[in-house]
């Protein structure tokens, strides 16, 4: 059987009238149109809730269980008797519908043929910090299509994954992938309302913060443990400790920790804006030179796409904490930047070199964090950046079997779990910033 061109049909669906109406109606070979549930009135910050009142947010309706305000539903949910003030209602809006959804279901399942179900990580060169950014693609893709097919591989990870690599609360001796899996929980008890997997990103966000140092640059999250070989302050490693720290101070219930995560998060970003890491384009280069470690400089190392985009995710966070609107111009101004300056002619999200097993990670970590900013300030550009990135992928950079590699420009180059992922995160973007312009 011929296997319709989703990226024709993705056009026709969402730039046609007809298309639009078809899409409710019909069933094609491949391409399923589900019926969808209508999102509630959107969750407002301002507005006085009371129980028995519902709400909608990032594709989720909820109902109130009591008095609440200013407590958004994605942050303060759970299940009747846990005290969060807002109930699940399941996913609404036109997720399920989408095209991208059905190119993205490919491709999760090209993805989880590299799973390893005895570690819960995946087939090389996939590696350790790479599987948590698997993790947490599977469950932004529950997310955003409603699925439940995955989350058992999520909890098998969980359950497996430091036992395979040797190590304990997923904590190891590099500071930033410790990271990478604690912002992964913090995403699967978003969804699961699991405190297991919230409290494991505490307990490496506890771990994480005796790696704050101010005898050099003044302060700072080192890169790593090992401080004979690797004493290195960098962008990514603290960005994530940024986003992390606005993470917990956002979803934990006890005043007294909410006030120190998001004091962590306050000193972490008036130390980071002024770092000098952020350059005169409003890019963020690799780190920071210490050969004076009183008077730190830009060290005017590359300008990877995942350190804009760690920034933006950490900028949302601290402003669901801190409504400071400034912290979203900022982030805009940043994705900007990197929409602007990191992309070939076609507006194709690129690296300006590629090399190793990380660096094809880097994009896909660019687009989850462009999607947060955009669920908390919708731009018609980022939406229009993400699908053209999306449709070269599908069209450009498309091996057999739904393969995709690290050029989205094309051509393919080879496929493996990090190159899936990374285009994988592009898709959900565009999934749910569908559903946010809807």
């Amino acid at each position: 059987m011929l296997r319709p061109n989703f990226q024709t049909l993705n056009q026709f669906f969402h730039r046609t009238t007809l298309g639009a109406a078809l899409l409710l109606a019909i069933s094609l070979p491949g391409l399923t149109a589900f019926a969808q549930t209508a999102c509630y009135t959107p969750w407002s910050a301002t507005t006085v809730y009371t129980g028995g009142q519902t709400a909608s947010e990032n594709n989720q309706n909820y109902t109130a269980d009591y008095w609440t305000q200013n407590q958004d539903p994605s942050s303060n949910s759970g299940a009747v008797g846990t005290g969060e003030p807002w109930i699940p209602d399941g996913s609404c809006g036109g997720a399920a519908a989408s095209p991208y959804a059905q190119e993205a279901a490919e491709g999760v399942t090209t993805l989880q043929q590299w799973y390893v179900q005895s570690s819960g990580l995946y087939q090389s060169p996939t590696g350790w910090w790479n599987a948590a950014n698997a993790i947490t693609l599977l469950v932004n893709y529950s997310r955003v299509t409603g699925t439940t097919q995955y989350l058992s591989a999520v909890a098998n990870t969980y359950a497996n994954a430091n036992a395979a690599n040797g190590s304990q609360n997923f904590i190891t001796s590099a500071n930033d992938d410790e990271g990478w899996w604690a912002l992964a929980w913090v995403d699967a008890y978003d969804l699961t309302q699991n405190q297991n997997y919230l409290n494991t990103a505490e307990t490496i966000f506890s771990d994480l913060t005796t790696q704050w140092d101010t005898t050099t640059c003044g302060g700072g999250v080192w890169w790593s443990k090992n401080l004979t070989t690797s004493a290195y302050k960098n962008a990514v490693t603290n960005e994530i400790f940024l986003k992390l720290a606005a993470s917990l101070a956002n979803r934990v219930s006890d005043p007294t920790a909410k006030a120190q995560y998001l004091s962590w998060a306050n000193q972490e970003w008036q130390w980071f804006q002024s770092s000098g890491m952020i350059n005169s384009q409003n890019l963020i280069n690799d780190g920071l030179n210490a050969t004076n470690p009183n008077a730190c400089t830009n060290n005017g190392q590359t300008t990877w796409t995942y350190n804009q985009g760690v920034i933006l995710g950490g900028l949302v966070e601290l402003n669901k904490a801190n409504q400071n609107s400034s912290l979203i111009t900022t982030a805009q101004t940043i994705a900007s930047a990197t929409m602007t300056n990191l992309v070939t002619s076609n507006g194709i999200l690129q690296e300006p070199s590629i090399s190793g097993p990380d660096q094809p990670q880097f994009k896909g970590i660019f687009m989850r964090n462009l999607m947060e900013l955009d669920e908390a300030s919708p731009q018609s550009q980022y939406q229009t950046f993400v699908d053209n990135n999306v449709n070269s992928i599908w069209q450009s950079d498309q091996g057999s079997n739904y393969e995709f590699g690290v050029y989205w420009q094309g051509p393919f180059d080879s496929g493996d779990a990090t190159r899936q992922t990374s285009a994988l995160d592009a898709f959900v973007a565009a999934i749910e910033m569908e559903g946010n312009s809807q």
